[in-house]
Formats: C-alpha cells, sequence, structure tokens
C-alpha cells in the first residue's frame, strides 16, 4: 500500500498517521542484539531473567530501526524520504517478543526555513505501541522536509 508522499505545504499541525504492523519475534530480538547490542538481556532468556527486565527484550536500537521501517513504509509518507535533523527518544517500556509494533505519530509544529526556501522543519512526536497499545518508544523528531516548488 502507497501513500501519498507529502511535502511541507501539505502538513498540518495536530495531523496524526498510523503505520502498518510489525509482529517481533524471539529470533528476530536475537539476530539483532547479536550484530548491534550485543548484552545477556538482548540474547539469553535466563540471564535476561535475573536483569531489570525480568526476561528477553528488545535492544532499544531495535525499536528504533523498526519504528523507521515502519515509518518509511507508510506511517509517515514524506517527500524524498524521512531525514532526522534531530530528536530525543526514550523507552518507557521494553518490547519483548510476540509484541506487534505499530507507530501512531502526530506533528507538533512546522517550520518554513528562511534561508533555505526549498524546504522546511516538521516537528513530529511517535509512539511506538505494542498490541495491547503500551508505549514502548516515544520519538520527538525535527524532520527536513522539502516543499512544493513553484510553478510545477
Amino acid at each position: 500500500m502507497s501513500a501519498q508522499k507529502l511535502f511541507l505545504d501539505d502538513f498540518t499541525v495536530g495531523q496524526r498517521f498510523v503505520s502498518g504492523e510489525h509482529a517481533l519475534d524471539e529470533a528476530q530480538i536475537k539476530a539483532f542484539a547479536g550484530q548491534f547490542d550485543p548484552q545477556p538481556f538482548h540474547l539469553d532468556d535466563e540471564a535476561a531473567k535475573a536483569t531489570l527486565f525480568r526476561g528477553l527484550a528488545a535492544s532499544g536500537w531495535h525499536t528504533a530501526a523498526l519504528t523507521m521501517r515502519l515509518m518509511v513504509q507508510g506511517g509517515f509518507p514524506v517527500e524524498g524520504g524521512i531525514v532526522g535533523a534531530g530528536g530525543e527518544i526514550s523507552w518507557p517500556k521494553p518490547t519483548r517478543a510476540g509484541d506487534v509494533l505499530h507507530v501512531e505519530s502526530e506533528v507538533l509544529s512546522l517550520t518554513p526555513s528562511k534561508s533555505k526556501p526549498h524546504q522546511g522543519m516538521v516537528s513530529v512526536r511517535s509512539e511506538t505501541r505494542n498490541q495491547q497499545g503500551d508505549i514502548l518508544q516515544v520519538l520527538v523528531a525535527k524532520l527536513v522536509v522539502p516543499r512544493r516548488v513553484s510553478g510545477s
């Protein structure tokens, strides 16, 4: 399903977007952790039980990567791609095997560039949630978004 890509001029403050879903399993958690975040609570079920996670948990960076994928695949349809210029991320709850993730995003602000009239910034809050609606990650990001070119 291909959503129409939006320019800065198409967004409005308060506008909301919801991504598709991604089902996460233990094999995905361990594969990502093995390559990018090889800590026992991401790799070993038994070792994870003795940690503050009380069981196997996905790396926060895995959740972030899945969030990006869901947004790129239609959860936040930006012309030219999602280009970040900074942000703040938090993980209020661990992501677990069996979670079915989706992303809910809301436009917080729009700022046309004064020095680069062909682009601007969109500030967006994206919550990555599981099938119960638990918020697993909050990302507030500033995105560089192109403007419509006049005369085309």
